[in-house]
């Protein structure tokens, strides 16, 4: 019989398969706690907004709390780099042992199929150019697309130059690969033999079907616990490319078919995952934490409903600009809008929302991890500003000191 979950339960179990059970690290966050997180979570989106602090940065911090990021900066675009930046779930930073698995997508993009339309469109109409752009970077190394020739872009994103287009379309058919970042975040490209390790390149590439099958296994332990649509989103995969497999894991038992009362689909227990009996954790997560980034699964896990309001107009926007959710123990019993002040050092607290049920000490648990990201991102004060923020205001000014270590488990 398919057993029942409580959804409590697959809260918790959700919680540990994301990492929010692990030990703290004791002593200097290093290497070995990067890649424990990435082992659980297999990647991290990119995202340039950087009102906070750009977005892959955070997901680490949740689970490990104070971490030089230049340790991430090493691992991603260092000379030894142990990710390498494609279109995952979203542009996204992966273990480079991930490479062979997305091989099969790099190959419809370099045919015009799962890629933006007026990109494939580019691609076949100015495949000269294309060609012409990649002897280049063979030629001359490591290339920005502004050091490419080209009719310059208009607007930014939106009014990509033909040098820009030519790279991202050798980027999505695997044939560049991000050798670096520049200080203003600007992709630099080069050939994916003189980035990746030659140990993934030679590793042979899966069949479509096989690749599938390990990208949905790897979901499938970073979820825990997932509906069929919960795993198919963590790679952007697509329900033909998800369906046949499931049943597949579920014969090799990677995969228990369960229930949980109050969600409408069926769900897929990840046969290692653990069931702690409780959870202490207190984080507070970016936007594009792979714990909550799938909205409708955010809302089934903790009854919370969160929307992104960046593109929001500001007199619409119901909770603020760069809203980030608390967590506490296992229930998101808050959220924050948060901007860092480079300028002045200040951490700004533009508005806080509890949610019903919230614990009477929140805003004191909350006051807490303000200040430790406050130390984390080099600025010396928390400050609450708008109206509406007596209680937090409060809470800061008895809220100890940032502490060293991580931000959790909390004693």
């Amino acid at each position: 019989m398919t057993e029942t979950i409580p959804l409590a339960t697959a809260r918790r179990i959700a919680l540990a398969a994301q990492g929010f059970v692990d030990p703290a690290p004791s002593g200097a966050v290093d290497r070995r706690h990067l890649q424990r997180v990435l082992g659980r979570i297999g990647l991290l989106q990119i995202d340039s907004v950087s009102v906070l602090a750009r977005a892959h940065y955070l997901p680490l911090y949740s689970r490990l709390g104070a971490y030089p990021r230049r340790l991430l900066d090493q691992a991603a675009w260092g000379p030894r780099p142990r990710l390498f930046e494609y279109w995952a779930h979203e542009a996204s930073l992966l273990p480079v042992e991930t490479q062979p698995l997305l091989r099969w997508r790099m190959a419809r993009a370099a045919d015009g199929h799962g890629i933006y339309s007026g990109l494939a469109r580019f691609g076949v109409e100015r495949r000269d150019f294309v060609e012409t752009v990649l002897r280049r970077v063979e030629a001359d190394g490591p290339l920005a697309a502004s050091d490419l020739e080209g009719d310059p872009g208009e607007g930014g994103w939106w009014g990509w130059s033909d040098a820009k287009r030519a790279v991202e379309w050798l980027f999505w058919a695997g044939r560049l690969t991000t050798a670096t970042r520049r200080g203003s975040f600007e992709r630099v490209y080069d050939l994916p033999e003189r980035v990746l390790p030659e140990a993934v390149l030679a590793q042979p590439t899966p069949q479509p079907q096989d690749a599938h099958r390990e990208l949905i296994r790897i979901a499938a332990r970073a979820h825990g616990i997932a509906t069929a649509s919960d795993l198919r989103d963590y790679f952007r995969l697509a329900p033909d490319q998800v369906k046949p497999r499931l049943p597949e894991l579920v014969e090799s038992g990677d995969l228990l078919p369960v229930s949980v009362p109050g969600w409408s689909q069926p769900a897929f227990l990840y046969a290692s995952a653990r069931r702690p009996r409780r959870v202490h954790a207190r984080a507070l997560l970016a936007p594009f934490d792979p714990l909550i980034w799938e909205r409708s699964r955010t809302e089934r896990l903790f009854g919370f409903r969160y929307r992104l309001e960046i593109y929001t107009p500001a007199d619409k926007r119901q909770h603020g600009y760069y809203v980030l959710p608390f967590l506490l123990n296992d229930r998101l019993v808050a959220r924050v809008d948060l901007k860092t002040d480079r300028r002045s050092g200040r951490l700004l607290v533009l508005a806080t929302g509890m949610e019903d049920g919230a614990p009477a000490d929140t805003l004191e648990h909350l006051a807490v991890e303000l200040r430790r990201m406050a130390d984390w991102l080099g600025v010396a004060e928390v400050e609450a500003v708008g109206p509406m923020q007596p209680g937090l205001r409060a809470a800061l000014a008895v809220s100890p000191p940032a502490e060293d270590g991580a931000a959790r488990p909390y004693p």
